[in-house]
């Protein structure tokens, strides 16, 4: 008789009850997303959003830049956020080697942690020329085509996606997910592996500042226990536990390690802008009300003095 695997029931899409008020993970034009800092801040706010993080990779121009113009809409409130992509050399089981830590609430005038980001960017800029290069040798040259898109400032940070987007304008992919698949994730020939600081480093580089470390989209969470725990050593704070293409068992283990593990459940739509607008990205956004008191009183904490 043929063995019978066990099977699992079909995933079920977390249905959103009303709108989300919450989102705590986006990005902007500062890094890796499309839309300029003031205009996600206003998409937001048009459908409901009420307390949202700009979470740009490796620097805070994009809400230093909301905050200076007083652009922030009436009734949404602003928190200062950062993501950072954090090495983990000796964890090869983890995709790409990394996991990425969210900083939600962080001081954007902090100088120790622009001191980190500063460094973050400078290695971005240099995995970012190297992906160029092989590109090139690959035949598969973007230098006219990356010149072609919006200029990038000093202080904004350089990711995949831009190079991506080149591809798509030379005709050598078709989406961005296309050009990860064939180009520019681990294993493919114009993948550049990531430097930088590690996950504890970044952990405290945020906490220095202010913020929660809640952990990104890790969804491996419910059985890689022993990595939750060790950062949570280190001073992790939160979990993404509400990730807008999470399904319902996936969110439902996750609360349940947030729970046991007395993390702070956080949750975003990981917006960048390259599928959708943000309002469709939203409709299908679940972070319940509950999750806005332990934040307020985890930033209350980290914010007091020792």
């Amino acid at each position: 008789m043929a063995s019978r695997r066990r099977q699992h029931p079909p995933a079920e899409p977390v249905v959103p009850p009303s709108g989300a008020t919450i989102d705590l993970h986006t990005h902007t034009a500062r890094s890796d997303g499309l839309l300029e800092p003031a205009e996600l801040v206003r998409q937001a706010a048009a459908v409901g959003v009420r307390l949202l993080a700009i979470t740009d990779h490796d620097t805070l121009a994009g809400v230093r830049e909301v905050l200076a113009a007083g652009a922030v809409p009436p009734g949404l409130e602003l928190l200062p956020g950062i993501e950072l992509n954090a090495v983990v050399r000796d964890r090869p089981e983890l995709r790409e080697s990394e996991v990425h830590v969210l900083g939600i609430g962080v001081n954007p005038d902090d100088e120790g942690l622009e001191g980190t980001l500063v460094a973050q960017r400078e290695s971005r800029r240099s995995r970012f020329d190297r992906m160029v290069r092989l590109l090139a040798e690959l035949g598969l040259p973007i230098d006219d085509a990356l010149e072609a898109l919006p200029a990038m400032r000093d202080d904004d940070a350089l990711g995949r996606p831009r190079v991506a987007r080149a591809m798509i304008a030379k005709g050598y992919v078709t989406s961005v997910e296309d050009a990860f698949a064939r180009y520019l994730s681990l294993g493919r020939s114009a993948y550049v592996p990531r430097d930088g600081l590690g996950p504890v480093a970044a952990i405290r580089a945020i906490r220095a500042a202010g913020g929660l470390p809640s952990l990104a989209h890790f969804s491996e969470a419910p059985e890689r226990l022993a990595i939750i725990d060790e950062l949570r050593e280190a001073g992790l704070g939160g979990l993404e536990v509400y990730y807008r293409t999470f399904d319902a068992r996936t969110v439902a283990a996750m609360e349940r390690v947030a729970a046991d593990r007395r993390l702070v459940a956080t949750g975003g739509s990981d917006y960048h802008g390259d599928l959708e607008p943000y309002a469709a990205t939203h409709a299908a956004l679940w972070v319940p009300p509950s999750v806005e008191a332990p934040l307020r009183a985890a930033l209350a904490g980290a914010r007091s003095p020792a």
